[in-house]
C-alpha cells in the first residue's frame, strides 16, 4: 500500500504541475525570461522603404451577407491604394457572392475574384490564390471580421527586420453586455492569449498565427496539404521552421462576434482541436529542442501541452485523488484537494446550465469555459483518431 500511495502521490503532483505550468506557469516563466533579456536592447527597426506591394486575400464560402461590409473595410485601409490589391476567393459559393463581387469590380480596379462552382475547400482555394499573387506581402483575413483602418500598415511595418517572415494581428471578440457564457469565456480566453503572445514575441517568436488576420512574405509561402484544418497555424510554423520569426502586431486587429450558441462554438472548437493533433504530427520535427531551441520550447509549452497533454491530465488527476482517499489515515490535504476539484466541476456544470440564460456570473463561466475547452480537445482527439479529415469549408453561425 505504501508503494502504491507514494506512486500515486508523485504522479498526482507531476500532473498537477503540468496543468499549472500549461495555463499559468508558462506565462510566469516567459515573463521572467523577457524581463531578464531586457538588458539587451535590439536596434530599433527602420521603416520599410520603399513600401512593399500587398495583396489582401479574403477566402469566403457563402458569406454574401458579410461581403459588402468586408469589401468597404478593406478599401478603407490607410495603406497607399496603389500598393494594395484585393483578392476574394469564393469558390463553391451558391449565395450570389460571385455576382455581387463582379458588380463591384467595375468600379474597383484593385479587386480580383477567384470563383468556381466546385466546393474544394479553403486550403485548395488559398493554394490556388497564392499561385497568382506577385506582391511582396500577402495578408489573409476572414470575411466575417472587421479590421481597424491601420491594420495593413501596422502589419507591414513589422516586416522591417529581414528576420521576420510572418506577422499575426490580434483577434478580438466583440461581446455585448449579456452574452452567453461561451462567448464571455471566449473573450476572456483571447485576452489572456494576447498577453501570452506579446511575451512570446518579446522572447523569440509567436507560435501560430491568428487566421482572422495574418501576413506572410509571399516568397516564403509553401502550398498546404488539402486536408489541413489549421492552415494559419501550419503556414506560420513552417515559416518559423525555416529560421524566420513570426512577429505580433496587437495594434492590428480583427474584430468578430462570438459564436451564435454553445453548439456552434463546440463545432468550431472540436475542429480546431482536431487540427491541433493533425498539426502536431505534421510538425513533429519542432519537438526537438536541441534543433530548434527557443522555437521548440515555446511551441511545446504554449501549444503541445495545451492540446495533447493537459486535457488528459485533468480526469487522471481526479481519479488519482480518489485512489488516494481509499488509503488508510488519509491526510486532510487529499480530502481538501478532492473536494476542491469536485466544487470546480460543479461550478462548471452550473455554468453550462446557466449558459442558455446568457449569464455573466464569472464564478461559473470561467470554470465552465475551462472545462468546456478541454472537453472539446478530447472530442477533437477522438475525431482525429477516426480519420477521414477534410479541409472543406465548414460555416459556423456567429451572434448577430
Amino acid at each position: 500500500m505504501t508503494s502504491l500511495y507514494s506512486l500515486a502521490s508523485v504522479l498526482f503532483w507531476l500532473l498537477a504541475f503540468v496543468v499549472f505550468y500549461t495555463y499559468l506557469g508558462y506565462g510566469i516563466v516567459i515573463w521572467v525570461l523577457v524581463r531578464l533579456r531586457r538588458g539587451y536592447a535590439a536596434p530599433p527597426a527602420q521603416p520599410v522603404e520603399p513600401l512593399p506591394s500587398v495583396t489582401m486575400v479574403v477566402p469566403a464560402y457563402n458569406e454574401r451577407d458579410y461581403l459588402p461590409a468586408k469589401l468597404d473595410n478593406c478599401l478603407a485601409q490607410t495603406y497607399p491604394a496603389d500598393k494594395l490589391n484585393l483578392l476574394f476567393v469564393i469558390e463553391g459559393s451558391t449565395d450570389g457572392s460571385a455576382e455581387y463581387l463582379a458588380s463591384r469590380q467595375l468600379s474597383i480596379p484593385a479587386l480580383s475574384v477567384i470563383s468556381g462552382t466546385e466546393r474544394l475547400g479553403k486550403i485548395v482555394a488559398m493554394n490556388r490564390a497564392m499561385s497568382q499573387i506577385k506582391t511582396d506581402i500577402t495578408i489573409f483575413t476572414d470575411a466575417n471580421t472587421t479590421l481597424n483602418r491601420e491594420a495593413v500598415s501596422r502589419l507591414v511595418a513589422r516586416f522591417a527586420p529581414p528576420s521576420v517572415g510572418a506577422v499575426t494581428g490580434e483577434k478580438r471578440i466583440n461581446t455585448e453586455g449579456k452574452e452567453s457564457a461561451a462567448g464571455s469565456g471566449e473573450g476572456l480566453y483571447w485576452r489572456y492569449e494576447s498577453f501570452l503572445k506579446k511575451l512570446d514575441a518579446q522572447l523569440y517568436t509567436i507560435v501560430g498565427a491568428a487566421g482572422e488576420l495574418f501576413a506572410v512574405r509571399t516568397s516564403l509561402y509553401e502550398p498546404v496539404e488539402p486536408d489541413t484544418l489549421l492552415d494559419d497555424f501550419i503556414i506560420s510554423l513552417r515559416i518559423a521552421q525555416k529560421g524566420y520569426r513570426v512577429e505580433y502586431a496587437p495594434d492590428a486587429y480583427a474584430l468578430e462576434r462570438p459564436s451564435h450558441s454553445v453548439s456552434e462554438e463546440t463545432k468550431r472548437k472540436v475542429r480546431i482541436a482536431t487540427g491541433g493533433f493533425q498539426a502536431i504530427r505534421r510538425l513533429a520535427p519542432l519537438l526537438s529542442v536541441g534543433r530548434y531551441g527557443w522555437l521548440s520550447f515555446q511551441y511545446i509549452s504554449h501549444r503541445v501541452l495545451r492540446w495533447a497533454v493537459t486535457p488528459f491530465c485533468l480526469p487522471i488527476l481526479l481519479l488519482l485523488n480518489l485512489l488516494l482517499l481509499t488509503q488508510p489515515n488519509v491526510p486532510p490535504l487529499w480530502i481538501g484537494l478532492f473536494w476542491a476539484q469536485i466544487l470546480f466541476y460543479i461550478a462548471a456544470g452550473v455554468g453550462y446550465i446557466l449558459e442558455s440564460r446568457q449569464t455573466r456570473w464569472k464564478l461559473t463561466f470561467v470554470p465552465f469555459y475551462f472545462v468546456y475547452m478541454n472537453v472539446c480537445v478530447l472530442a477533437g482527439f477522438l475525431r482525429y483518431r477516426r480519420g477521414g479529415l477534410s479541409g472543406k469549408w465548414e460555416k459556423s453561425r456567429r451572434a448577430a
